[in-house]
């Protein structure tokens, strides 16, 4: 008896104006937030000053940073919530909805009237509007690269995920360089008194052009064709399946997103403090050196991108692995000689091992769930891991540095980050070149370059 094959999905031809359109808009959301990120971070200590008593300036700095750290706390909710609702009524929708949320957060914030102004208020207006962030942020890395891999041509899938992560640095360098410069060209007092307020006022026209960007587009091609077989064209997935009938990949995700988020927020969170705090660097000359090695990444984002798409994104995510495990002390050591060559070039080696991630997960995150649960599943995997490793990566490191008198730490948090992500490909499968998971294969239109 013969039995028939099961047939072959005719392939989506992809439009490529419309995968460029789609990138930017993407890329856009993610720069937003971290436009916020640096902005938040380089002006922190004039923040503490605005919005709570004065006195104690670490402690003012302190409760800065725990409204900062709050929008970590509720990102897993976001994550909840707008992922499922991804699954359900479409990418499209609840990217443009994350963007308004994310932009009026960063927005409000430079409307807030100071503690002097009114009291108690402020302080709990700016943790809200921080809460807005962090819930909405809970939705954006996730649906942001499920949005462009479902777009993606498989074999381009690798290059155009990584303008997800370009955007990331180019927001962080913006919102960083802002602040620079008006710290440079403002007084103390005028900096405290109404400079604060224009970097997150800026977040209103950029949500607006972001907002524009993403309402224009279509839903992707794969989710299109899921909502067609399923009932009233809205596919229905409890939050319990995303979990549970995803259980392996779900941990694959976790073991992922924590080596890429311990080794993010280390390099480019942790590491001016470090200099400063700990080995007493200068302080300008140690963000100006963040800021090149982001624009170094930047640069090299989309070529290692490319070359995943042609020897495969494990072998580059493993490449990163490899290298945190064996150069974290060396660079390390290099960093603490202090001087400026040597602080560049053991940021830098690090930033290059970091490229292997921010180049490569856009693309191998998505491919690792299924169309029907791939923006509810990885919006649950990313934000856990990176609300308990990534987030609380700069104050584990300073509380074991503070037990244990070991300078080295930094680099010991990396190697076992980068043994779990080593583990975590190990097991997860190539997907370079292949159809995502329950999609049909996608090819490239005529004019694609």
């Amino acid at each position: 008896m013969k039995t028939s094959k099961a047939k072959t999905p005719d392939p989506t031809v992809t439009d490529p104006a419309l995968v460029k359109r789609a990138v930017k808009a993407a890329a856009l959301g993610n720069a937003m937030e971290w436009f916020d990120f640096g902005v938040y971070s380089y002006i922190a200590v004039t923040l503490g000053k605005v919005f709570f008593p004065s006195g104690n300036p670490t402690a003012q700095l302190l409760s800065t940073f725990g409204a900062f750290a709050a929008a970590f706390l509720v990102r897993p909710l976001g994550g909840m919530v707008f992922g499922p609702l991804g699954d359900r009524v479409g990418r499209q929708k609840v990217l443009a909805l994350t963007m308004i949320m994310m932009a009026a957060g960063t927005f409000a914030i430079g409307l807030i009237p100071s503690y002097a102004t009114i009291g108690v208020g402020a302080p709990i207006l700016l943790l809200v509007a921080r809460l807005v962030q962090g819930f909405s942020t809970g939705g954006e890395y996730a649906g942001a690269s499920t949005f462009i891999a479902e777009y993606a041509p498989d074999k381009r899938r690798g290059f155009l995920g990584s303008w997800l992560e370009f955007g990331t640095l180019a927001g962080y360098i913006a919102g960083a360089g802002l602040v620079t410069i008006m710290t440079a060209l403002l007084s103390a007092d005028d900096l405290t008194s109404w400079g604060w307020r224009i970097p997150f006022l800026v977040a209103g026209p950029m949500g607006i052009i972001g907002l524009y960007l993403r309402l224009r587009l279509e839903e992707t091609p794969a989710f299109a064709a899921e909502a067609e077989k399923a009932e009233n064209n809205r596919p229905k997935t409890p939050l319990r399946e995303m979990v549970t009938g995803q259980w392996r990949a779900l941990l694959l995700c976790v073991g992922l997103v924590l080596v890429f988020n311990v080794t993010d927020y280390m390099l480019l969170s942790y590491m001016p403090s470090y200099l400063t705090g700990q080995l007493h660097y200068d302080e300008t000359h140690g963000l100006l050196v963040v800021l090149g090695v982001m624009a170094v990444m930047m640069i090299a984002q989309p070529f290692v991108g490319a070359l995943t798409d042609r020897v495969g994104r494990r072998p580059v995510i493993a490449t990163g692995c490899a290298g945190f495990l064996l150069l974290s002390v060396p660079a390390l050591l290099l960093i603490r000689q202090g001087s400026l060559l040597a602080v560049s070039l053991g940021m830098g080696a690090l930033g290059m091992l970091l490229v292997c991630f921010t180049a490569a997960m856009p693309s191998a995150l998505p491919a690792l769930f299924p169309t029907k649960v791939r923006y509810g599943s990885l919006s649950i995997g990313f934000n856990v891991s990176v609300s308990l490793f990534g987030g609380t990566t700069p104050l584990v490191v300073t509380a074991l540095i503070g037990a244990t008198g070991n300078m080295m730490m930094p680099a010991y948090y990396m190697m076992a980050a980068a043994v779990i992500g080593g583990f975590a490909v190990w097991r997860m499968a190539e997907s370079a070149g292949r159809p995502l998971p329950g999609s049909a294969p996608s090819v490239a239109g005529r004019h694609a370059e």
